[in-house]
């Protein structure tokens, strides 16, 4: 299995950046390779950053290039329904498939994959954290050694991207200075001590995760099974519990209002604990059904 660390070099997500990425690569498709305009100018970052940009584009599931050739970047079919429908990226549920993609990139973003899906520590430091991806890795891949630097970074990276700056640095956050990166609105990571610098995974409150967006994250897990069990849905590898942090109880009141919509069953008697889709929807076709709910919300608020 190849793995990827670092390869942000060191830049987190800032605000506002995906949705002018997009805007760039709509505009633009070989923004990042051109050769007749800096890409440095037309994005309006420093060199460093375009190169982080552009992964992350990819790694968060909204563009993709071709392995071989010109590498000018392309929307996947993801990037497109965002672009339709949130292009500046406001909507928490956009920020909830986002981290969807990102925390399942097993190959493209190791240790983001490592820390929601394998790291089992619900408090660590950075310490701890490194400790187990590097075991982590011997079991995976002995073959390669990565630098323990590009590790730690990753890390660094990994709380940046989740623990908003008011939180980690009050004292030196001026609202001129809006670095924070989106993710942090999710709730998923908090800070254990600062003194001792250690941090904790935190569950998200009910509403961050919009019953269409769960369900797109169980049924492309699900691989086309209508019954999937509870304890699946918590524990497995890039199914809801894992990606968002979720214990049984926060989970539970998720799966309701996805039943309260008519789009699963939770069958807790006779010791099942499964539910059972309703509907045959895809991945896409749940994004699409999110979507349209904000719309007509929008619309009620716009008539009230």
């Amino acid at each position: 299995m190849s793995m990827k660390f670092r390869a942000h070099d060191t830049f987190f997500i800032r605000k506002g950046w995906l949705s002018k990425g997009m805007r760039c690569v709509e505009k633009k498709p070989d923004v990042f390779i051109a050769r007749d305009e800096n890409p440095m100018d037309v994005l309006g970052i420093g060199a460093n950053m375009v190169k982080a940009l552009r992964y992350w584009l990819q790694t968060v599931g909204l563009t993709e290039e071709q392995k071989k050739g010109r590498r000018s970047q392309k929307f996947t079919e993801l990037g497109e329904l965002v672009f339709k429908h949130d292009t500046y990226i406001e909507e928490l549920g956009t920020l909830c498939l986002l981290q969807y993609v990102l925390a399942t990139q097993k190959e493209e973003a190791t240790a983001w994959y490592f820390f929601f899906n394998e790291f089992s520590m619900q408090e660590f430091s950075r310490e701890d954290f490194v400790a187990a991806l590097q075991k982590y890795i011997r079991m995976q891949d002995s073959e390669n050694a990565y630098a323990i630097r590009s590790l730690n970074d990753d890390f660094q990276c990994i709380i940046n991207t989740y623990l908003p700056r008011y939180k980690s640095n009050p004292a030196k956050v001026s609202p001129e200075n809006n670095i924070d990166c989106p993710f942090g609105e999710l709730g998923l990571v908090d800070i254990l001590n600062k003194r001792k610098k250690t941090y904790k995974k935190s569950i998200p409150a009910v509403d961050t995760l919009n019953p269409y967006i769960a369900l797109a994250v169980i049924v492309d897990n699900a691989d086309g099974r209508k019954e999937i069990s509870l304890n699946e849905l918590l524990t497995a590898p890039n199914n809801i519990g894992r990606v968002f942090n979720l214990d049984s109880i926060t989970m539970l009141d998720i799966l309701y209002r996805v039943e309260k919509l008519g789009l699963i069953r939770i069958n807790r008697t006779a010791g099942l604990d499964v539910i059972t889709v309703q509907e045959d929807l895809d991945f896409y076709d749940c994004v699409e059904r999110f979507y349209a709910s904000i719309d007509e919300q929008s619309q009620e608020e716009h008539n009230a």
